[in-house]
């Protein structure tokens, strides 16, 4: 049986792992422009005063989408894609974030990206923001903790709402909103460990995000309007009610980012932490209307892994293997870069998602990073992945169930990293996502070739038959 009429496929990418020209075209710098790695096996480094020419910027080139842009959409429209998820960078057309007036320049550049996309009848999802916060509002304002950044953004999302009216109706406001929890300079722009730093931020974006989607539906009523959320589903260490408990408080920390923005207030459990902790929010008047008038209209979240936690977990810290919560899962296979693969737990945070919002849902990120090996055989570049359809395979059955037999109402499922891009997590090119290589390498080199990988013509197939080909394997 295939997926729902109308059922939209495709891909993901962000502006800052796959755009490069960082510098051209009067593009201003973002907190991605100077976070350096040193390659696999080191975490990524933050550079917050600026370029250091002896240091190596993977978003400065990345694979070079801005000259490669045409290129890139045919080999996505060739698969058969219904609908392409991609962001615009900030920087590009308000270079230091707080301008008046866009960037012309920059602006072009979309509207060449939204003309490839008509001609391949491929809809587009735009994210307004995806981890590139302007250095230029950060060294001013101090980044999302300052109420200043709130008009910023809603300036710069008003222009993309009207400059593309009619041409895009579907928009996320920020890229997993929840990583302010997890990693506060790459989510916001703010570089503390600080809970009540968090928390003013976080309050920040919910009120851009509020006056952004109604924004958006002022100006396009046809337009509808996402949250973006990581998908830390969780499971209890054991049956011990303790460990449930844990368990809870880890879903808090996680999911209040949705609660408000579904539900246009905040929870009880988090303002009882924040009475608790002595942190102030900074509300001014007219702001609880804001955030109640604008709720999101459907909830889209990422998905890789799962999580085991319970009365160990005392907060999370981020490593290299992912989110750390004191706890492993011994019943998952795990990634090269020991990341659980749990194709089950996409069924169940469709299900918790739909069931706790009654709000569309849509998978906008899911895919596997692995190392791919380039073979020539008979004088032709092949990579051979089966390791990759098997993964999609069987979040995909999973995926068809919560619709199936679930009832979860899915818009739609668009992978990440359909073409080789900087890895977010590491910064590294290594650990590739794509049915598309790309040939550079961590340090910046390559040719930039684009060669299809054997996931290419299985994915295209998927696309084509609506999902009914998934049956035949």
């Amino acid at each position: 049986m295939a997926f729902p009429q109308g059922f939209l496929w495709g891909g993901a990418t962000a502006a800052n792992q796959c755009e490069g020209a960082y510098d051209v075209d009067g593009k201003g710098l973002s907190t991605a422009d100077v976070m350096t790695v040193g390659g696999r096996g080191k975490a990524r480094q933050v550079t917050k005063d600026g370029i250091n020419p002896e240091l190596y910027y993977p978003s400065h080139v990345a694979i070079d989408h801005y000259h490669h842009m045409a290129e890139d959409i045919a080999l996505f429209g060739q698969m058969g894609w219904k609908c392409y998820r991609f962001s615009i960078n900030w920087t590009r057309i308000f270079p230091e974030g707080d301008e008046l007036e866009p960037n012309e320049v920059g602006l072009a550049f979309y509207d060449r990206l939204f003309d490839e996309l008509e001609r391949w009848g491929i809809e587009p999802l735009v994210t307004i923001s995806h981890f590139e916060t302007p250095l230029g509002v950060i060294r001013k304002f101090g980044g999302w903790e300052s109420r200043q950044m709130v008009d910023c953004y809603v300036r710069y999302a008003r222009t993309l709402f009207a400059r593309y009216r009619g041409r895009c109706h579907l928009w996320l406001t920020f890229n997993e909103i929840n990583n302010m929890s997890t990693n506060s300079w790459v989510a916001a722009g703010v570089d503390s460990t600080d809970e009540g730093v968090h928390a003013r931020a976080a309050y920040h974006e919910f009120l851009a995000s509020a006056l952004a989607v109604k924004a958006a539906h002022e100006i396009d009523p046809a337009n509808r309007v996402g949250l973006m959320y990581n998908g830390h589903l969780t499971y209890a260490a054991t049956c011990d009610p303790s460990d449930a408990i844990g368990t809870m408080k880890f879903e808090h920390l996680m999911m209040y980012y949705c609660d408000v923005m579904c539900h246009g207030r905040y929870p009880g459990y988090k303002l009882r932490q924040f009475e608790r902790e002595g942190i102030e929010l900074p509300v001014e008047a007219g702001d609880d209307a804001i955030l109640r008038e604008g709720t999101v209209d459907f909830v889209s979240f990422s998905y890789y892994l799962s999580h085991v936690t319970g009365q160990k977990t005392r907060g999370i810290f981020k490593g290299l293997q992912g989110i750390q919560t004191g706890y492993d899962n011994p019943y998952l296979e795990k990634s090269a870069w020991g990341w659980g693969v749990d194709p089950q737990g996409l069924r169940f945070i469709c299900n918790q998602l739909y069931d706790r919002y009654q709000l569309p849902v849509m998978v906008v990120e899911n895919g596997l990073g692995a190392v791919d090996e380039v073979v020539v055989e008979d004088g032709v570049e092949r990579i051979h992945d089966p390791y990759r359809v098997d993964y999609l395979r069987k979040h995909l059955e999973q995926l068809r169930l919560a619709i199936e037999e679930d009832g979860v109402d899915v818009m739609g499922y668009t992978c990440w990293g359909p073409i080789d891009i900087v890895a977010a997590s590491t910064g590294e090119m290594t650990k590739r996502y794509g049915f598309i290589y790309v040939d550079m390498d961590d340090a910046g080199k390559g040719t930039l070739r684009r060669i299809k990988k054997d996931s290419y013509e299985w994915y295209k197939r998927v696309c084509e038959t609506n999902g009914a080909s998934l049956e035949e394997e």
